[in-house]
């Protein structure tokens, strides 16, 4: 049975993540007179706090978790919807929430995120972290354990495998280095050491703002904060808590039960072939797979290179899937290779009036030289901020063009305690073999590496406090000849902010 349409909203975004809320404020502040839905699974939001501007790309923010009805308090003209999206149909504009309501639009946003790529769905033993309340649950789980294996090597693993203290950690990475998103081998070389020593005594509390779960009893409270590299955002309809935000990790005792301070052994090149529990291992025929102390530990992980390992649980950390559940039935959305819905350079779907931001999204224009689709928390907000801006332009009729921050890529982080900056293609993605690279590294306190290709900067790794971001960034948008500098260019003992004023 068909449900009556209960009201039509000139513009209505689906998810409460960055992209989502970011978009909101940009178009109630483009149009403030506009009817704004945005709909959201659960009652908090993801708000972009202390923002800041460090250069023409380079922004910092962090993130902070607030009731939805701080949102509606801001804008007077929007309307928090709960609870999340059952289904759209594009043809006649209209969305159904979960608990059976129909609501009309003239134009919407899909932000509704990424949700986490697990090794397997049904395994108690395997955790996925991507939200508040996974957090607390693999806060808990450590508590009472000795060895855990983390598979992956993004954002998330990173920063797992340098906070976990208390426990032995085995690390599986499918690369030749740690950290393979972000770095090259040479940088992953610096940070090592860093897992090897104790870690610094924190000097000053955490300078972002806290947020609760849930209401605390009299007395208690439990903080959490998030990170951001953190995978899976606010997924705009899974009933769970809400997503990461940068440092996440502060606030939260990550902690086993053994004495030790930290120990980490990395397993390179490997993937999971197969997990086990120890009633699988016990009649199991082949015994390749009993490891010496078979049975000691609730669940067994075999490798490709051969090796198992029994732990207390598996922390599984292998990036995001672009969450397009539930838009895609009846409806003909185009994908983009990676499963994101494909959209133009004005954040357009190929769906009239749909657009989409964020990590749901592929941008499937044509990128700028230096510039590369990331799934970070700083493309969420600033394609929300787009989106938001090319929805209002169209309404108002009003010329749009691609906005600056598509020119450069650029994305300020932490890893191992370190100050991280990644510039163009730091990575020298997508180069060939026609390119150079320059590196300086003064252990313990910085790396500094520049991609170079065809005499002109085009991308650089900043790992410790540096200085040279911006100088880099200003090297990388003028594209200026630097062939005449050679080697010179990284001397430690020359200005190089001289050469460039």
């Amino acid at each position: 049975m068909a449900h009556k349409k209960e009201k039509t909203f000139q513009f209505m975004i689906v998810g409460g993540g960055i992209a989502g809320v970011t978009c909101v404020e940009q178009l109630s502040s483009q149009i403030p007179s506009a009817d704004i839905a945005l709909i959201t699974a659960g009652s908090h939001i993801k708000a972009v706090t202390n923002y800041k501007q460090v250069s023409k790309t380079l922004e910092e923010f962090d993130v902070e978790e607030r009731p939805s009805s701080v949102l509606e308090a801001r804008f007077p003209n929007l309307t928090v919807i709960h609870p999340a999206v059952k289904s759209l149909n594009t043809q006649s504009h209209t969305v159904e929430t979960a608990d059976g309501r129909v609501f009309g639009y003239e134009k919407l946003c899909i932000c509704s995120g990424g949700r986490p790529k697990l090794l397997t769905q049904d395994n108690p033993y395997v955790l996925g972290i991507r939200d508040t309340d996974s957090a607390q649950a693999f806060q808990k789980q450590l508590s009472k354990a000795k060895r855990i294996v983390i598979v992956g090597n993004g954002g998330i693993a990173l920063e797992l495998v340098y906070e976990v203290e208390g426990c032995e950690v085995i690390w599986a990475v499918k690369d030749k280095a740690i950290g393979n998103t972000f770095f090259d081998a040479g940088a992953a070389q610096f940070l090592i050491p860093s897992l090897e020593a104790d870690k610094p005594e924190r000097a000053a509390p955490c300078r972002r703002p806290r947020y609760t779960t849930e209401e605390p009893a009299a007395g208690a409270s439990q903080t959490f904060t998030a990170d951001r590299n953190s995978r899976g955002r606010d997924s705009g309809h899974t009933e769970s808590g809400s997503a990461l935000g940068p440092d996440w990790h502060e606030g939260i005792v990550l902690r086993g039960a053994e004495q030790v301070s930290r120990r980490v052994s990395v397993e390179y090149e490997c993937e999971v072939e197969k997990i086990f529990t120890a009633e699988d291992l016990h009649n199991s025929p082949q015994q390749t797979l009993r490891p010496e102390n078979v049975g000691t530990w609730p669940v067994y992980i075999l490798l490709t290179n051969g090796k198992t390992f029994g732990c207390d649980f598996v922390v599984s950390a292998t990036g995001v899937v672009p969450n397009t559940e539930p838009f895609l039935h009846g409806n003909n959305f185009a994908l983009a290779d990676d499963a994101g819905l494909q959209v133009d350079d004005h954040m357009m779907t190929s769906e009239p009036d749909v657009y989409a931001a964020g990590d749901v999204c592929t941008a499937c224009w044509e990128h700028s030289p230096l510039w590369q689709q990331m799934r970070l928390w700083t493309q969420a907000r600033q394609m929300g901020w787009y989106a938001g801006r090319c929805m209002a332009a169209h309404v108002l009729s009003e010329p749009i063009e691609l906005d600056f921050c598509f020119e450069l890529f650029s994305h300020i982080t932490k890893f191992f305690n370190y100050k991280v900056v990644l510039l163009g293609k730091f990575n020298a993605q997508g180069l060939g073999p026609n390119h150079e690279l320059l590196v300086r590294c003064t252990k313990g306190q910085e790396y500094v590496k520049v991609v170079l290709s065809g005499g002109k900067m085009v991308g650089a790794v900043l790992i410790g406090e540096t200085d040279l971001e911006e100088t880099f960034e200003n090297l990388m948008l003028n594209q200026m000849d630097l062939t005449q500098y050679g080697e010179e260019l990284l001397n430690p003992n020359i200005d190089i902010e001289d050469y460039f004023d």
